[in-house]
């Protein structure tokens, strides 16, 4: 899937270090004995690495959503200035480790990306929140896949985070060789219809971009193509979208099937369409033909294996 170390940042509690303020740890089994067995996890615990310690007070933010501060709930303690000084080293030495993803701990006023509670000067909160870690580290690596552990119980958001962490990985690795313009055609070409499955308006802004590759230099062509690329991915893709993709590529080769054949093909894409399969049935079938008829533009698609298959990623109704 990728030519180099697939390496995600990950809050230490999730893979069962006790680090957490009470001492305690809330390992995920799907992240340490499945997805842990495609990556490197390189695990932070910022509060920790402050030196605040375990067990330790409980903190929580308090202020501007925008500009919170970090304090400790009894003793009014801030925290905010070992909080900053211990993220701006570690983002550091993140940078070198060429991360393509992370998973954070949700509602952690260190680590939650989206509505963690942030307390007013009256003591009332509100969910308009980021954790200041998470803050400082989306500030910093923007187009970087981050995603919290409890939206991972869905499995539609499981799959399109686990899908960008691959897709970047493989941006990853065209930069990291040297950028040529052929080389991001030639990205953009075998990407086409994953792009297509997560938004028509990005396919063809990108397409406009690689059709004017001339017009750039390498290196500016790939910051903007990166940065378009990885827009397009954060839009989730449905099953209408879905279907369309399938029905291009069934285009591909339509004339080659016996009427039952394509029958049997236009059957299980219409299952899938009704909720009646999963994704990976019609997938299935296309693939045993794309192999059969040899359809070297098909077969090169991410789209038809963008992750691990044994992820089962796309088993889901």
């Amino acid at each position: 899937m990728t030519t180099s170390a697939l390496r995600l940042g990950i809050s230490r509690c999730l893979l069962g270090e006790q680090v957490r303020f009470d001492g305690g740890h809330k390992r995920d089994q799907f992240l340490t004995d499945v997805l842990g067995r495609y990556v490197e996890w390189v695990p932070v615990c910022p509060e920790v690495e402050a030196g605040l310690g375990t067990p330790r007070e409980a903190m929580r933010l308090v202020g501007d959503p925008q500009r919170p501060r970090l304090v400790s709930i009894k003793s009014g303690q801030d925290h905010t200035r070992a909080l900053e000084v211990v993220t701006d080293r570690r983002l550091v030495d993140l940078e070198a480790v060429d991360l393509s993803g992370f998973v954070f701990k949700k509602d952690s006023p260190s680590c939650g990306v989206e509505r963690v509670r942030t307390y007013n000067e009256h003591g009332m909160p509100n969910r308009k929140g980021v954790g200041l870690f998470a803050r400082a580290f989306v500030g910093r690596f923007p187009l970087i896949p981050v995603e919290e552990e409890g939206r991972l119980s869905d499995p539609l958001l499981r799959e399109n985070f686990i899908e960008r962490v691959f897709c970047y990985r493989r941006w990853q690795d065209l930069i990291h060789v040297g950028v040529t313009r052929q080389a991001v055609v030639r990205f953009h070409t075998i990407h086409k219809y994953l792009l297509l499955a997560h938004s028509a308006q990005y396919y063809r802004q990108l397409g406009r971009l690689v059709a004017q590759v001339h017009e750039y230099r390498p290196k500016d062509l790939a910051l903007r193509y990166g940065e378009l690329f990885m827009q397009a991915l954060a839009v989730r893709a449905t099953v209408r979208k879905h279907v369309n993709v399938l029905q291009h590529i069934l285009g591909h080769f339509k004339d080659r099937l016996d009427a039952q054949e394509k029958a049997e093909l236009l059957g299980v894409i219409a299952d899938y369409h009704q909720g009646l399969t999963p994704l990976i049935v019609p997938l299935t079938l296309i693939k045993h033909y794309v192999q059969v008829f040899d359809v070297e533009y098909i077969r090169d698609q991410v789209y038809l294996n963008p992750h691990p298959k044994e992820l089962m990623l796309r088993n889901h109704v």
